[in-house]
């Protein structure tokens, strides 16, 4: 389970469960078990400072990098 954090103001965005080995490039919906986000048409913003976390493509959010941190574990 990964927590998801604004890179800029360091708020809670989401709590993920990430599934295999390397970096986090979508976030699928359906693995997103806490939602904290604010969406802006098809942005993806912190809630607090308004950074773009990621657009929204349906059934996955397409992250921008470098706009959040993560701290956790990864399922293998």
């Amino acid at each position: 389970m990964l927590t998801i954090k604004c890179a800029r103001c360091g708020a809670k965005l989401m709590k993920y469960e990430k599934v295999g080995k390397g970096r986090v490039l979508r976030c699928f919906k359906d693995r997103i078990v806490k939602d904290y986000t604010v969406k802006n048409g098809n942005l993806v913003q912190c809630p607090y400072c308004g950074n773009v976390i990621g657009k929204d493509q349906g059934s996955f959010i397409k992250m921008c990098q470098g706009s959040f941190t993560y701290k956790g574990t990864k399922i293998p």
